[in-house]
């Protein structure tokens, strides 16, 4: 039994690889009813999901892992996402929680660092947004940082899956940069067209 799980999650692997998203989530949810403990099976399911833009699902997954795991590294990895997921989402104050979160299993880790400090500022920046020229340059100045951010954030592990000890190689860190910054371009039109209080309702709705 445990090995079918193990074999499910590997070729879940495989198709994550091959960015055939839809059909690594397949593999996964197999393995998680073959052993419905598995954590990494969680874990590379919630990453499936957030790369198909399945964001509230991939976040229950998500801490479902986070909670589930007992590696304190993986366990940072998972909520590490959370707080990227919901930073997309300008929901900063469940982002911050969960980069301290992640920051409290592993506090060697300056990218989760580096993002809770950004996050904090941008809360900031929006609790103190007023005239629309502030708001713009604020959103020039965030799309900048976002791209920054995005480039160092995305080749690490976030996002990748787990393997036992391999690390994700360069070409699929390129493919998930390529797909984080289309993702964020997708961001920046909702922004635009002021949508970001409905999206914030909707993701809650949705917890």
């Amino acid at each position: 039994m445990a090995q079918a799980d193990r074999n499910y999650v590997r070729s879940g692997n495989k198709l994550y690889r091959q960015q055939k998203y839809a059909q690594a989530e397949t593999e996964y949810r197999k393995a998680l009813d073959k052993n419905s403990n598995n954590t990494q099976a969680m874990y590379n399911l919630g990453c499936a999901l957030l790369m198909q833009q399945k964001d509230s699902s991939a976040i229950a997954l998500l801490e479902k892992a986070g909670k589930a795991e007992t590696a304190k590294k993986r366990k940072a990895m998972a909520y590490h996402n959370i707080g990227v997921i919901c930073q997309n989402h300008q929901l900063y104050s469940q982002a911050i929680e969960a980069y301290k979160e992640s920051l409290r299993n592993n506090p060697s880790d300056n990218q989760t660092r580096y993002n809770l400090a950004l996050c904090k500022r941008q809360m900031k920046n929006q609790k103190g947004g007023g005239n629309k020229n502030q708001k713009k340059q604020e959103q020039k100045q965030q799309k900048q940082e976002n791209k920054d951010k995005k480039q160092n954030k995305q080749q690490k592990q976030q996002s990748s899956p787990q393997k036992a000890e391999e690390k994700m190689s360069k070409d699929n860190a390129e493919q998930l940069l390529n797909a984080a910054i289309q993702e964020e371009k997708a961001t920046q039109q909702r922004m635009k067209k002021q949508q970001q209080s409905a999206q914030r309702r909707r993701l809650q709705k949705n917890w």
